[in-house]
């Protein structure tokens, strides 16, 4: 009596001891809204993939009827031939298991079904144990109560792992054999069933022969269960196979400093986890042509560049009417260096910068184009301001100031202004970063990201209308529900007609200043501004068309490594863009500045033949004449850096060639 008391309370203790368990097992109806972790898909603006961001699941789900249904009869008839047939589990299997453990002292069966398969994958550890053993039976059962053959099916077809980082059969497909899983044939698909005993053993990318010989033992067991002829199965052996693990799929493929700059927002609105298994699908501003036309352009500007000990380059193009990043480049060698110096680097703008003043003085009202200003020494409290050559041409308008970037006047302009209306009116046009009220910021003394500044010189295509630049156009998650899209945002934030007066003062940079190379095929109107700091740390060009604001930079990552004396924004920076922008542009139409409307054909004709000469044989204004008065240096054959604390210098083009020729002088250092 007292045994069979003792036996009967350890039966109920352990029945007890299971339901207690089996009521914190997880609730498999829970999978009716599960969706399996994917990875985040990233395109351009025309669609075209770019990127691929994955944690360590890489997985794209599709439906059963997506999935070739060899692939479906391979898995089937080497993982669980009676799938159709049990509830759940198999008894027979079970204890086929049981018996090779006991006789081996160890687990080296599992006898497990697909549905077990799948509850392990899903819910419980890897561990082999009893408890699990019956948790997980426990879990099938319900499952199958739950869901139909097909739907389990399809979830373990799209949830297990297939070696190399692919999870699900549509990834297994695209990355072992780069097709579709519904276009698999019978040899492939035996092969990648072959595969889920053990995945990274049967690696056809590792061992091709050992994967063949595991896709054999599937053809057999095809043929033993009348799944398919003989002849189907020798045919299939005889298939040649071309296995190559595609890598472009899964990584970043294209644009990777701007696929990166994506990534890096993505991950501050919506967490890590959510762009790594998320299955976001994420469609950009890029534009593919685009963004490959300016990587050769900095991948050649950099061998090109080189012996003016120049390592780095960064390139931001964008669309002045929508704010859409259209290219972006931030460095010479991704694979070298990530740092994204199109977004992340503050370098001194040099005279990038001044626009900003100019734009300040003719808004105020007190300036025009054709206010007189002295090119003349002058000191404000200490801070005695120098040209790039170190001297003074004397009168001439503000101008012919901008489009010879000369340093003294846009400090006289600045002072007269006050520092910070100048630096309201750059926030007005979208700059953002810290600028101090100093006067060495009108020369380009503060810190500016290219993005940045082709933010505010977009103010200045547009007509006046302060613009957000976009990356991200629209999000969806993996339902298709949209969780985010960006219009263009824009404001009016700078008047129209100052903005008219310096997009013309800006195109004299480029017809007749500093600014010359950087004239663009077919004589399209261009607005730019050169810029070059005075320790031959920074050399910029930063110019526009009414559809597209580039702005290019150049120098070293190290502050200790100058450039070479001489590299000018103008000189060689301008070239550089020239050849990115007359690219960009071909097939593209020629658009008048705001508030510009050009003279329709017959209009001009008319004009040519009552005056009897052309624009090119027209007379040159009287102002221009008052300009020639100045000395004329030769940029290249003097460049030297002024004494003067002053950030940003550039250089002055020669002087008209009638004026008698003046030999150059190297300043003093």
């Amino acid at each position: 009596m007292a045994l069979f008391l003792l036996f009967g309370a350890l039966a109920v203790g352990a029945l007890l001891g299971l339901a207690l368990s089996f009521r914190n097992l997880p609730d498999v109806r829970q999978l009716k809204s599960f969706k399996p972790s994917e990875p985040t898909r990233i395109t351009d603006i025309a669609g075209q993939p770019i990127a691929i961001v994955r944690g360590e699941a890489n997985r794209q789900v599709v439906r059963l009827a997506n999935i070739s249904p060899y692939l479906s009869r391979a898995v089937l008839a080497i993982e669980d031939d009676r799938f159709y047939e049990h509830s759940g589990i198999r008894i027979d299997t079970l204890l086929r298991a049981a018996v090779a453990n006991f006789m081996e002292g160890r687990t080296v069966q599992g006898g497990s079904t697909i549905t077990q398969q799948l509850i392990k994958n899903l819910f419980l550890s890897p561990e082999r144990s009893l408890d699990r053993k019956v948790a997980e039976a426990v879990l099938a059962l319900r499952l199958e109560q739950s869901f139909d053959k097909k739907q389990i099916l399809e979830m373990y077809l799209n949830q297990v792992y297939w070696g190399h980082s692919y999870y699900g059969i549509e990834t297994a497909a695209r990355g072992y054999f780069d097709k579709p899983a519904k276009n698999l044939n019978l040899a492939e698909a035996a092969l990648l069933a072959g595969m889920l005993r053990a995945p990274e053993v049967y690696s056809p990318v590792r061992n091709l022969n050992k994967t063949i010989v595991r896709q054999r033992v599937v053809l057999d067991r095809m043929v033993e269960l009348g799944w398919i002829t003989k002849a189907e199965a020798d045919k299939a052996k005889l298939t040649k196979l071309k296995v190559a693990r595609s890598k472009s799929l899964f990584t970043l493929t294209k644009a990777p400093y701007f696929s990166t700059y994506v990534i890096q927002e993505l991950i501050r609105k919506y967490g890590r986890d959510s762009v790594l298994k998320g299955g976001l699908r994420v469609q950009t501003s890029i534009d593919l042509r685009l963004q490959n036309i300016a990587e050769q352009t900095v991948k050649r500007a950099a061998v090109s560049l080189r012996d003016r000990r120049v390592s780095q380059l960064a390139l931001v193009a964008m669309d002045p009417r929508t704010g859409y990043i259209k290219a972006m480049v931030g460095g010479v060698d991704f694979n070298k260096s990530q740092y994204n110096r199109a977004t992340q680097a503050a370098r001194q703008p040099g005279s990038t910068f001044k626009p900003f003043v100019y734009y300040a003085a003719l808004a105020s009202g007190r300036y025009t184009p054709d206010t007189p200003i002295d090119d003349s020494p002058a000191c404000f409290g200490g801070y005695c301001p120098k040209n790039y050559d170190s001297r003074y041409w004397g009168g001439m308008t503000v101008r012919y100031a901008l489009a010879q970037s000369r340093n003294v006047p846009v400090v006289k302009i600045a002072n007269s202004l006050g520092m910070n209306q100048v630096i309201l009116q750059a926030r007005r046009a979208g700059l953002t970063s810290p600028l101090e009220p100093y006067l060495t910021t009108a020369i380009g003394a503060g810190g500016l990201s290219p993005l940045e500044l082709a933010r505010g010189y977009s103010a200045f295509a547009n007509g006046g209308y302060r613009i957000t630049p976009t990356a991200i156009l629209q999000v969806t998650d993996q339902q298709g529900n949209i969780l985010e899209q960006n219009l263009p945002v824009r404001e009016h934030t700078l008047k129209s007609g100052s903005v008219k007066l310096l997009n013309s003062m800006l195109m004299g940079v480029v017809s007749g200043g500093t600014g010359t190379a950087a004239q663009l095929n077919g004589g399209r109107p261009v607005a730019g501004k050169t810029g070059t700091t005075s320790d031959w740390r920074d050399a910029w060009f930063a110019g526009y068309v009414p559809q597209l604001v580039t702005v290019i930079w150049v120098g070293n990552d190290d502050f200790h490594k100058p450039l070479v004396r001489s590299t000018t924004g103008g000189t060689y920076v301008a070239p550089v863009w020239k050849a990115f922008m007359d690219q960009a542009l071909k097939g593209q139409p020629v658009l008048p500045f705001p508030g510009y409307e050009p003279a329709k054909p017959d209009e001009k004709a008319d004009k040519e033949a009552k005056s009897g000469t052309s624009d090119e044989e027209a007379p040159k204004p009287r102002r221009r004449r008052r300009h020639r008065a100045a000395p004329p240096v030769d940029a290249e054959a003097a460049p030297a850096a002024p004494s003067t604390p002053s950030p940003a210098a550039e250089p002055a083009p020669a002087a008209p060639s009638e004026l008698p020729p003046q030999q150059p002088q190297e300043p003093s250092p």
